[in-house]
């Protein structure tokens, strides 16, 4: 006799969220199964940190061992390839460009949901769900999007890209709870990871050296040192080579001017490093293009949003105004500080995801 139960595949990281998550759903009534994605490791690989991240070989046996407790089953899915085409292939390129992207964001769009999701439905699964915190809902005209969680570890920003399709099929039972609450439900469920401190760096670059990290995948592709410069073209000094800097950047530039500089503008064609003051990074206006509708079906000149620049930014009141096919322009009420091309800008509505794109 087949089960009435809605079955959910829960993308277990081998974190305290993505665990409790599961015990939340499994008290909900579905039928829970986890996966862990091995997305960048080799099998043979060591766990390269104590705590692994979110996807080392450390983070399948934290999963495994919060399944046994569960009493669910629990496997490894291997897309590896989609990961290194899609993030890290990624990261690279765009560096090489002077852009600044975030690999989490094509992770959770190519990865965590469109890989994932894909094969989770093949093998019956009605839902995948994950330990983001953020809520998914469904607005008057029809659409889904995600609602900002109300905590201090609302997720939004991460996930503006995720498809209408991608969205029905997800579930997030954290989306009414802080991450003390969380830890405290792990405990409460006798969980082993109920204390493992949270992943802070880039999965794939555990020791944070993201310009060693390219230096090794692009090989001769990477360029060298070259000037750093002010906005009239003079030359300043040297900078170690363009995929060390990030816009708004200060520290590590070792540029004795007098006064504090911070970088404005990165000029891969010139191999060049633009520096200026305070007050230099600070913009009213930016253009994005790659564009995601979320809650809305399209953006119209005179739109008004709260306009998330980087993910831990609160937010500044902007209007919009369509360019051309693709591209939007961003207008501020006021000035906003290092706004920075690869980045996301996400726009919400009501504390609800409207939609993004990506900063040029």
């Amino acid at each position: 006799m087949q089960s009435g139960k809605k079955k959910v595949v829960v993308g277990m990281s081998g974190g305290v969220d993505s665990s409790v998550a599961a015990c939340l759903l499994l008290e909900q009534g579905y039928e829970v199964i986890g996966v862990t994605m091995q997305i960048w490791q080799e099998e043979k690989a060591q766990a390269p940190t104590q705590d692994g991240g979110c996807c080392g070989l450390s983070a399948v046996e934290d999963a495994r061992r919060v399944a046994q407790v569960l009493g669910i089953p629990h496997y490894v899915m291997n897309f590896r390839e989609v990961f290194r085409q899609k993030v890290m292939e990624y990261f690279t390129s765009e560096y090489l460009k002077g852009q600044t992207p975030n690999p989490c964001i094509a992770c959770n769009r190519y990865v965590k949901w469109e890989a994932l999701l894909s094969r989770s439905l093949a093998i019956g699964a009605d839902y995948i769900a994950t330990g983001h915190y953020g809520q998914i809902l469904q607005l008057s005209n029809g659409r889904y999007t995600l609602g900002m969680s109300g905590t201090n570890k609302d997720q939004t920003y991460a996930l503006y890209s995720l498809t209408q399709e991608q969205l029905s099929h997800t579930l997030m039972p954290l989306c009414r709870f802080d991450k003390k609450e969380v830890r405290r439900m792990a405990q409460a469920y006798g969980l082993p990871v109920a204390g493992k401190p949270d992943s802070q760096e880039i999965c794939f670059i555990p020791d944070g050296d993201y310009a060693g990290f390219i230096d090794r995948e692009a090989g001769d592709a990477v360029p060298g040192p070259g000037n750093f410069v002010g906005a009239d073209g003079s030359i300043l000094g040297r900078h170690r080579g363009i995929t060390h800097y990030t816009i708004g950047q200060r520290r590590g530039l070792n540029l004795a001017l007098g006064y504090p500089v911070f970088v404005t503008q990165i000029r891969p064609s010139a191999n060049e490093v633009v520096v200026g003051r305070a007050e230099e990074v600070m913009t009213k206006e930016l253009t994005c293009s790659h564009l995601c509708h979320m809650g809305v079906e399209a953006f119209h000149s005179g739109d008004r949003f709260l306009a998330k620049v980087r993910y831990g930014h609160k937010g500044a009141y902007c209007r919009v105004e369509c360019v051309e096919e693709g591209l939007l322009r961003c207008i501020f009420d006021e000035p906003v500080r290092a706004v920075t091309p690869g980045q996301a800008v996400v726009f919400y509505q009501d504390h609800c995801v409207a939609g993004g794109g990506t900063i040029v």
